[in-house]
């Protein structure tokens, strides 16, 4: 997987188009305000099912990257397991670049 899209994700953070913390995202989810939810692929089982199930529901594409250290480092913090991202040519943008 390329680099680009730690970037990008840097890029949206500065811009204050996410937000991270799993309530905080679930949240997001339910108002309509994700575009897209990046979820760590050392998230415990219940919390991807959890994000996976309220995707699913809201129908907010959801992906699942490499591990919490690396999302963390991407948006210039501590570990984290999932990012909503609030805009939708972040989101898009970075659909691309996982896909």
């Amino acid at each position: 997987m390329n680099n680009q899209w730690l970037s990008l994700l840097g890029l949206a953070t500065r811009a204050r188009k996410t937000i991270t913390g799993e309530e905080l995202v679930v949240k997001e989810v339910r108002a309509g305000n994700a575009k897209l939810v990046l979820v760590a692929g050392d998230a415990s089982v219940n919390t991807l099912k959890k994000l996976n199930d309220k995707c699913t529901y809201y129908e907010v594409p959801i992906r699942t990257v490499a591990d919490r250290f690396e999302l963390g480092r991407a948006i210039g913090k501590d570990a984290r397991v999932s990012i909503a991202i609030l805009d939708d040519g972040f989101a898009k943008k970075l659909l691309t670049l996982l896909d």
